[in-house]
């Protein structure tokens, strides 16, 4: 799906409220698409929405109805579903010992993990003549992340997703792809982090870095890959090596 081709396409972004999610949506609507954003963040959302020409509709992804809901309204407003952004996130921030939190626990598998395979399996449902599945995943899905276990756990998971249902969707005319940026300037980034980002000397991502390379990804022909964002580096999927098999 080259920029060429997106006019009048029908875009889904969740978490399209701020950061990456209300950075692609912005482009999308440029380009002439049909955007429906869902957040669980209305006042942002409807803000966003009405700046850009899109539909807004609050969603808690990591509720199947309600990624089951945003799905209907687009295909009910617009006739069908081509693109799924599954992008809303939120941060851990917390370990498995004394400072384990069950309830951010549960919240952040809910919304990271949950959100992608309810989305998943809600955009199937009207992707009938075939469409763009792309989760946001992270660089925290690739490489360990000592500092926020939890979170690397659900991307970590997102990936597998995205490997495994990018070849057992491909018949299906439907193409998933993961997005991996590294750390971005989003609100999932909280000042701690950041002082700790800034005393390592470790660039942070602008949001417009990571959205073309969003757009790079959809312009691709690949399936089941997962793109990393890094600061200096040009985008690409990441080359995973082949897992040793039987002898």
């Amino acid at each position: 799906m080259n920029t060429d081709d997106i006019a009048g396409k029908v875009a889904l972004v969740t978490g399209g409220a701020g950061g990456i999610g209300a950075g692609v949506a912005r482009r999308l609507a440029a380009y002439g698409a049909h955007v429906v954003l869902a957040d669980v963040d209305a006042e942002a959302g409807v803000r966003t929405a009405e700046e850009i020409g899109a539909t807004f509709v609050r969603t808690d992804v990591s509720r199947l109805e309600d990624n089951q809901a945003a799905v209907a309204l687009a295909a009910e407003r617009h006739g069908r579903l081509d693109l799924a952004f599954l992008n809303a996130g939120v941060a851990s921030g917390f370990g498995l010992g004394g400072d384990f939190d069950l309830d951010r626990y549960r919240r952040a598998m809910g919304v990271n993990l949950d959100g992608v395979v309810f989305g998943v399996h809600a955009a199937l449902q009207a992707m009938r003549a075939g469409g763009v599945i792309v989760a946001t995943a992270s660089m925290a899905g690739i490489v360990g992340i000592p500092s926020d276990p939890v979170y690397a756990a659900n991307k970590h998971a997102v990936v597998g997703l995205v490997r495994s249902l990018g070849p057992q969707l491909e018949p299906l005319g439907v193409r998933v792809q993961g997005l991996c940026p590294s750390f971005a300037d989003t609100p999932v980034l909280d000042a701690e982090a950041r002082a700790l980002l800034d005393e390592l000397k470790f660039p942070i991502l602008d949001v417009e870095t990571v959205v073309d390379a969003f757009f790079s990804l959809l312009a691709s022909e690949g399936t089941g890959e997962c793109w990393f964002v890094v600061p200096g580096r040009e985008s690409g999927p990441f080359a995973f090596r082949r897992a040793p098999g039987p002898r």
